[in-house]
């Protein structure tokens, strides 16, 4: 099924940023891991899954709409340490939101609906889901301290 080719082009754009979102994940989650913090590094594993599972979708709606999928990937931000980590992943997750709601519009304005309807439950799971538990997590430090958060992820 021949798509339209600016929706074709934005979900090219859309796989470089969870692309990225993989790729950052999966840093972040084996440095986790690597420091003995098992509990966060179940969670954020699972993340850098979700996120491959998204740029999959959106590859397969490319192929479907007869594109070529673009793999090139946005750059990542890696942390150096548990807050920055956090940060780094919030602020890409806030990223991919706003993307994700111009990418709904579009759709909505070029009657895509099918694509307009996978970007929304994406959006979901960045809203209610990723961002959401990144800004819990941040709240939480904030609340308890580091050492005490840190300890709590063992």
């Amino acid at each position: 099924m021949r798509g339209n080719p600016e929706v074709i082009d934005y979900l090219n754009m859309l796989i470089g940023g969870e692309l990225a979102a993989r790729d950052q994940y999966l840093i972040h989650s084996r440095m986790y891991e690597d420091w003995g913090l098992s509990k966060i590094f179940q969670r954020i594993d699972h993340e850098m899954q979700e996120e491959a599972a998204h740029a999959d979708a959106i590859i397969r709606r490319v192929l479907f709409l007869e594109g070529i999928p673009n793999m090139q990937r946005d750059d990542v931000e890696i942390g150096e340490d548990v807050i920055s980590c956090l940060k780094a992943d919030l602020k890409l997750e806030y990223d991919v939101r706003e993307k994700l709601a111009q990418g709904v519009k579009l759709c909505e304005d070029k009657a895509d609906y099918v694509t307009r309807e996978m970007l929304r439950q994406q959006m979901s799971d960045t809203e209610e889901d990723h961002t959401y538990w990144l800004e819990k997590q941040l709240r939480l430090i904030e609340l308890m301290g580091l050492q005490n958060y840190i300890q709590s992820q063992m």
